[in-house]
Parts: C-alpha cells; sequence; structure tokens
C-alpha cells in the first residue's frame, strides 16, 4: 500500500509528519475517529515483534507438542494485538485457534478468551497450552470448541453474542507455511533434506479450509468473518494476520482480498499495521528466515528473480460500527472483489 509522502519525509528527517491518523481507541465508532472512506488510506504502524526468537517466546509457556502446528502465530503478535485492542477482563476471540496462542496470551494478559478449532488434534494441544496457563497462575475464563468455524451461528453459546471486544485470528495460508525440516547433519535417514509438520491435518479432508483452493479459502473465510460480526460487539476490532504469498511464482495479495472479505462482511477497515518478523538492530533488521524461506529464496535467484526473506506480516484491523451502516442488504463479496467469491494456523 502507498505511503503517504509526508510519511517518508518525516522518517527522513527524524520529525513527525504534518499529517498523522490517530489510534482508534477501543469503544469509539472508527468511521468517525478516522473519516477513512477507502483501505488504501489506512494508517500504518510498525510493530517490534520478533526481538526475541520464536522458540524462545513459548519457552516454558507452551506444551512441546505446539511446536508441531505448521503456522504458528507468533506470540508477541498476539500479546501486542490483546493489550492494544482490548481492556483486562474483556472477550477475546479466535475461530481458527490452532494450538491456542490467541487464548493464552489473552489469559496472560487477564482477558477472557474463546476460540474455536476445525482439527480435534489441536483442540487437545490449545486445552493443554489453556491448562499449562492455568498452572502459571493464570485463572481467568477460557474455553476451546471443536468445531468448523464456517458454522459460527451454530457453536458458540448464546453468551458471547455481541459480547467480544476483539477477534483475532490468522487464515491458512495455504502452501506458505512454517514446518520442521530434517538435514544431513540431524537426522534425516538418507542424508537429504525432508519437511515434516508442515500440513494441516489430512490433505483429503475438503472441509478443512486450508486444503481447499485459494478461491474457496476466501469465500469461506469472508463466511467465518460474517459470523465474528454477530459476536463481536458495537465498536469491537477484527486484527487479522496475514501476508501475501507466491504461486507459481506469481504474488498472491492475500492481505488486500482479506480487507475486501471484511468489507462484504460487514465490517470497516481501520488499520493496516507491520508486525515484524525480524529482529530490530541498531541499523538494519535481522531477518529470522526459515530453512524453506531461505531455500526457496536461493533457488528463485537461481532462475533470476530477485526475492528477499520476509521480514514482516501485515496485521489487518477492522471495526464493528456502533450502528449498522445501512438497511439494505450488505454487496456480496462479488461485488466487493471478485476475488472474494470463489473460493487454522494458531
Amino acid at each position: 500500500m502507498p505511503i503517504p509522502r509526508a510519511v517518508i519525509d518525516a522518517l527522513d528527517t527524524g520529525g513527525e509528519p504534518a499529517t498523522t491518523q490517530p489510534r482508534t481507541p477501543t469503544g469509539h465508532d472508527p468511521t468517525a475517529a478516522t473519516g477513512i472512506a477507502d483501505a488504501g488510506e489506512l494508517p500504518l504502524s510498525v510493530w517490534a515483534t520478533a526481538q526475541t526468537s520464536p522458540a524462545s517466546q513459548r519457552k516454558g509457556r507452551y506444551v512441546p507438542a505446539s511446536t508441531a502446528h505448521p503456522a504458528k502465530m507468533l506470540p508477541a503478535v498476539a500479546a501486542h494485538a490483546i493489550s492494544q485492542y482490548t481492556r483486562p477482563g474483556e472477550l477475546v476471540f479466535d475461530p481458527m485457534a490452532g494450538s491456542g496462542t490467541t487464548l493464552v496470551e489473552a489469559i496472560d494478559a487477564a482477558r477472557r478468551a474463546v476460540g474455536v478449532e476445525y482439527e480435534p488434534h489441536w483442540v487437545s494441544v490449545a486445552r493443554a497450552n489453556l491448562d499449562l496457563g492455568r498452572h502459571r497462575g493464570h485463572h481467568h475464563e477460557a474455553e476451546i470448541v471443536h468445531g468448523d468455524a464456517r458454522q459460527l451461528p451454530f457453536l458458540l453459546p448464546e453468551k458471547y453474542r455481541g459480547q467480544v471486544a476483539l477477534v483475532l485470528t490468522s487464515p491458512p495460508y495455504g502452501p506458505s507455511t512454517h514446518g520442521q525440516v530434517v538435514t544431513a547433519t540431524t537426522d534425516s535417514p538418507d542424508g537429504k533434506v525432508h519437511k515434516y509438520h508442515h500440513r494441516y491435518g489430512s490433505a483429503l479432508d475438503r472441509g478443512n479450509l486450508a486444503n481447499v483452493g485459494h478461491h474457496r479459502l476466501l469465500a469461506g473465510f469472508t463466511r467465518i468473518l460474517t459470523g465474528c460480526a454477530a459476536v463481536l460487539r458495537p465498536g469491537g476490532h477484527v486484527a487479522i494476520t496475514v501476508r501475501p504469498w507466491r504461486e507459481h511464482s506469481e504474488l498472491i495479495d492475500l492481505p488486500s482480498q482479506i480487507i475486501a472479505c471484511g468489507q462484504a462482511a460487514g465490517l470497516v477497515p481501520v488499520e493496516r499495521c507491520v508486525a515484524l518478523l525480524a529482529r530490530v538492530a541498531d541499523h538494519e533488521l535481522i531477518a529470522r528466515g526459515s530453512f524453506f524461506q531461505r531455500d526457496f529464496i536461493r533457488k528463485q535467484r537461481e532462475q533470476g528473480l530477485p526475492l528477499h526473506l520476509i521480514s514482516h506480516e501485515d496485521v489487518i484491523v477492522l471495526s464493528k460500527p456502533l450502528t449498522p451502516r445501512s438497511t439494505s442488504a450488505p454487496a456480496s463479496p462479488k461485488r466487493r472483489s471478485p476475488s472474494c467469491t470463489r473460493t487454522d494456523r494458531g
């Protein structure tokens, strides 16, 4: 997205930009606070969320089984979003909870939490992580529900309707997952590189959004966001961590497509933030690229495509208006964005 010239000039001179957009206070009408009419005008902020490694962020706070999840949310990203958009005692919800990162960070920050997860195995891991949090003395209300988030109206108890202060989640990234690797210097039986823990559940399960095509993923996620809007309180926020990916060397702008899906669900875009996946040093960013990323970059550069390691992911922040925006039927995803009409991470 384009950054206003005033912001760039201010960064170059060390001053403050002449025109900045204030952060939307929790509980205020986002459209009134920002006056934003187009997603391209969203204010931008940078979150320094990778000053320590992912492993150190999880050490002692998550059960070892969490490591196997193919696309875990960075705990510091979840913690930052929770601190910025909620207050102690408020309710945080993750409709694709995975291993329970959002829920753990919520109860650690004295918030209540509820999550939905499709795969039974990760429901068990999320519950174990919540139990570990309670052993650390965090006894705030938290639960994980097994089910398909596309069926939210039938999954969550009525007590949650209109009570959620923050929805914090991430769509599955298709082929762009983290996973783990064995090499000749570790445990590879044949001296070759092998991936493991890089897939969601069974690849034959077409009910899992991670196993469907790009367009069906967007349609399913729009349906999930529509269900989230029903449990979200007026003025509440939805924060979605997401990044682009390459499919057959073509860049898929998933963040912009997710914004369009949120608008189709009746939500209002209020911010588009940058959550760093690299450590901020004195004069540079120190990327924490995985083996997969480094290997992919090397191969692409050999083919003449000058790619770089991923150093951040987008955080799309939307909000539920304080009052209904219109009594007419909402526009379909097709009218908002063609890519949203055809169609978990923890």
